[in-house]
């Protein structure tokens, strides 16, 4: 009777993976680790490889949005400034507001979005209501707020083309992207959003009957010139990084000031702070607008819902400038690891080299999520996680759960997945957790379908 009733037991977590694990070759033959403790007494429910490094791609984001909110608090906020110099040019001055988009503030699922030069556009008509109608110099676009460092280690060169590898700065428009809408026609139609006439477009994609999209961009460093290439059957939407948002955003400014009447002589700069530079005190002049952001919390969960990279790296920079550092790369991580220090977390656990994931040399062990997870567990910080069958990047995951709910935040680059968060599981019970899969070759779903079903478990 022992034996019968041993064999009709529910098989454990850690039985079925193995059994998960037997049925998908691609899990075989990568590396993960994982850790899942109780909230409420820190009970380790399964673990596996957990005190081993990985490559978390945007579960890095949980550390510097951690850093944010606990040195900054939520209702810290983001200045830009506008400035009218002695010797005639106008500077708008970045310092660190990722506002000015169209992301709707404060995020909801699915709104849509607003008018992407709105922020700018009220920045300009504040100028001219300060009575500026001249300009004799230049309109100087500013982001010596932090070092220029535009892209950390372990970015690749392809990312730079592309929105989510947009480059960091202190000034962002539009979180320095822009769109390209591309319809079939005859001829093919392009749109560009927002409607500046900063780039040039070459059209070399050849538009056939049916089949998969497949577009090729190329845009030689420094140049504002982009060929589209491969071929394309429906409508598409590109999104493109700039490649030096002060400079774009002192182009989109002295736009806006034309448009309202404004004479500007002189032509867009772009004005940077390198490594190793002191802070350019800056010649006196007359403020003549100012934006102030929404309180950062607003911006974290933007951060953590969406996976935005470009506002991650900014939040190191904020931290080290605040704290009195350089307010650099090097800067932020040397207060992240201080940070991870008073959490409890060994330092031989991670080893950052951004604040977004997009680096594959960033490094970190599950336990070492897990510690942050609990050690960050509060209201404030749970806000900011996508919710399963909800939103953010978890909406289309875990919408068929009959029990229990999943806060957590997902991070996928190439053969990387990972998810880390909280779980309630059919009693009532919260769970922390973390799975990170590596070097999964094959498609990124087969990787996410072996993390839900081990959260899957752990709720059941």
């Amino acid at each position: 009777m022992l034996a019968l009733a041993l064999l009709l037991a529910p098989a454990s977590l850690g039985e079925k993976v193995e059994i998960w694990l037997k049925e998908t070759p691609v899990l075989r033959r990568a590396h993960w680790g994982a850790l899942a403790v109780r909230a409420k007494d820190g009970e380790v429910l399964y673990s596996r490889n957990a005190d081993q490094l990985f490559t978390p791609a945007s579960n890095t984001k949980l550390f510097s949005t951690a850093l944010a909110l606990h040195r900054l608090g939520a209702f810290h906020r983001f200045t830009t400034r506008v400035v009218l110099d002695p010797n005639g040019d106008l500077r708008i001055i970045g310092g660190g507001d990722v506002t000015m988009s169209a992301r709707p503030i404060p995020y909801v699922r699915q709104a849509p979005p607003a008018d992407p030069l709105g922020p700018l556009d009220e920045l300009a008509a504040r100028v001219v209501a300060a009575g500026v109608r001249h300009i004799p110099g230049n309109v100087i676009g500013d982001d010596s707020t932090y070092v220029w460092e535009p892209y950390p280690e372990g970015w690749t060169l392809d990312d730079a083309l592309w929105e989510y590898g947009a480059p960091v700065s202190a000034l962002a428009i539009h979180d320095n992207f822009f769109s390209v809408h591309l319809a079939p026609g005859t001829p093919p139609r392009i749109k560009v959003s927002p409607p500046l006439p900063y780039f040039t477009f070459d059209l070399r994609a050849k538009q056939v009957c049916c089949g998969p999209n497949k577009i090729t961009l190329r845009r030689e460093p420094g140049s504002r010139h982009v060929e589209a290439g491969g071929t394309f059957s429906r409508a598409d939407l590109l999104e493109i990084a700039v490649e030096d948002p002060a400079h774009y955003a002192a182009f989109a400014l002295r736009e806006a000031l034309l448009a309202r009447g404004v004479r500007v002589d002189g032509e867009p700069v772009a004005r940077h702070r390198f490594p190793g530079q002191p802070a350019d005190s800056g010649t006196t002049g007359r403020e003549v607008a100012r934006r102030e952001s929404p309180p950062m919390i607003e911006m974290l969960k933007t951060i953590n819902k969406v996976s935005q990279n470009l506002q991650a790296e900014v939040m190191l920079r904020e931290v080290a400038r605040r704290r009195g550092a350089e307010p650099s790369l090097a800067g932020g991580l040397d207060e992240l690891k201080k940070f991870l220090g008073e959490t409890g977390i060994p330092p031989d656990a991670f080893h950052f080299e951004d604040g977004s994931g997009l680096s594959r040399k960033t490094l970190v062990a599950p336990s070492a999520v897990v510690t942050l997870l609990r050690y960050m567990d509060r209201p404030e910080w749970r806000d900011l996680m996508p919710i399963g069958g909800e939103d953010g990047s978890l909406r289309y995951r875990y919408r068929d759960l009959r029990e229990g709910k999943v806060l957590a935040k997902t991070g996928t680059i190439s053969h990387v997945s990972a998810l880390s968060g909280y779980a309630q599981d059919r009693r009532g019970d919260w769970i922390v957790f973390s799975v990170i899969v590596n070097h999964a070759n094959g498609p990124s779903g087969v990787a996410r379908g072996f993390i839900d079903r081990i959260v899957t478990g752990l709720i059941e």
